[in-house]
């Protein structure tokens, strides 16, 4: 008779192949969506004639609503079946997009891919979020978010750079979108061959959870309605993911267009594309840490004024300096939330329903990226680019007003579940 498995542990020191792997993996998600960062914009003006601001940040519309609804799906889906399943589907999903961003005829093309990408962004980052959660257990959950978002955002803003540098030396189409083929390539084959599923770590946690009387599983509709309004904590995370994404749909669309309107070239735009999601890459090294110690909701708060302040310092000045400056403010404190939301949530959701939870909080944080970019792009029409801005930014620092009021601390002292 062969003997029983060993149970799981839960850590990060416990596990940290798997999530030094997983880490890697979403690093390869997030210079995906980098291949479009600081061209595409472009592309909409160059090749396609497109000069309403509504029209060119379309492509982040649909982005934003398919990923928002695949999220949702996405925590659903993996508390059914597994974790790896669905991060697998997302790099098949993805597998197409770049051919099309390479050879589109038109804009509804370049849309076309864009659902793509959204649909695959959705599978692939909330699963690697989700599976990282599932292996460290309570212990420096926001280290390890920190680490997630790190790994995500860094390599998005090196794709923008490198995506802008090949632009200007190479032209808009095909040669910047070669990048997007490897990063499928490699990121499909760690997937499907090197990572593991990690839902035995959940039946272990919440066993353990269990022990101490909380082992109650809400249905789907109570944890969409306890993520979006009626959980202070939750719902209070819920509403500044759908910002802090309003205000870097925002960013993402309208910044290369200011940028340009300054007089920057090509290869300038993509390096300021690229200082923001840097900045908030490398900073949430230290964010995610930070809230295992001091707590979320100051990081929250404080993050989402940052971003504020940052917006309005992009609205008010003319040259590169003063343009990196406030990137670097913006990347400052979107750090500062990033890590610390999805720790939030994490600190909530009981295991047996974190995932879907992940999943609800995550489709109100993409929805974000559309409405951005939706008024955004109306606003820059209508009243022009710089109104535009400061309207992003009034509605970030009403965000961190909203959290202040009505959010608690979620961090608790930790009990050991890692025997």
């Amino acid at each position: 008779m062969s003997a029983a498995l060993p149970s799981p542990r839960l850590g990060l020191r416990e596990n940290a192949a798997q999530f030094t792997l997983l880490v890697v993996v979403n690093a390869f998600v997030g210079a995906m969506v980098g291949i479009e960062r600081s061209i595409l914009p472009a592309i909409a003006e160059q090749e396609f004639a497109l000069a309403a601001r509504s029209a060119i940040l379309s492509f982040i519309v649909v982005f934003g609503v398919s990923k928002a609804l695949t999220n949702y799906g996405a925590g659903r889906w993996s508390d059914q079946f597994g974790r790896k399943p669905v991060l697998v589907l997302g790099w098949l999903v993805a597998a197409p997009v770049p051919f099309l961003l390479m050879w589109a005829p038109s804009w509804n093309w370049i849309l076309f891919a864009n659902v793509l990408l959204g649909v695959s962004q959705g599978l692939t980052w909330s699963t690697t979020v989700i599976m990282k959660i599932d292996l460290v257990g309570a212990k420096k959950r926001g280290l390890a978010m920190g680490l997630n978002e790190f790994a995500g955002y860094v390599a998005l803003s090196g794709s923008a750079l490198a995506t802008g540098w090949i632009a200007a030396n190479y032209g808009l189409r095909p040669q910047p979108f070669y990048l997007g083929v490897v990063f499928v390539a490699v990121g499909l084959a760690l997937s499907a061959v090197m990572v593991r599923e990690t839902r035995h770590h959940v039946a272990h946690e919440s066993k353990l959870l269990a022990t101490q009387g909380d082992d109650s599983v809400p249905s789907s509709r109570e944890v969409f309605w306890r993520t979006t309004l009626l959980d202070p904590n939750l719902s209070s995370v819920s509403q500044a993911g759908l910002v802090n994404n309003l205000n870097d749909g925002m960013a993402w669309g309208l910044f290369p267009l200011v940028f340009a309107a300054a007089g920057m070239n090509l290869a300038q735009v993509g390096l300021l594309a690229a200082i923001y999601p840097a900045t908030w890459g490398f900073a949430q090294l230290v964010t995610g840490a930070l809230s295992d110690r001091i707590g979320r909701k100051p990081l929250i708060v404080w993050g989402m004024w940052i971003q504020a302040v940052g917006i309005a310092v992009m609205a008010v000045v003319h040259g590169f300096m003063g343009f990196a400056i406030g990137a670097v403010l913006l990347g400052i404190g979107t750090a500062m939330v990033y890590p610390a939301l999805l720790a939030a949530i994490g600190d909530v959701a009981h295991p047996s329903w974190r995932a879907s939870a992940v999943g609800v909080y995550r489709l109100w944080r993409d929805l974000g990226y559309a409405i951005g970019a939706l008024l955004a792009g109306l606003t820059a029409d209508a009243f022009g680019l710089s109104a535009a801005m400061w309207l992003i930014a009034g509605l970030t620092f009403v965000s961190g007003v909203v959290s202040a009021t009505r959010m608690r601390e979620t961090l608790a002292p930790i009990t050991d579940v890692t025997p």
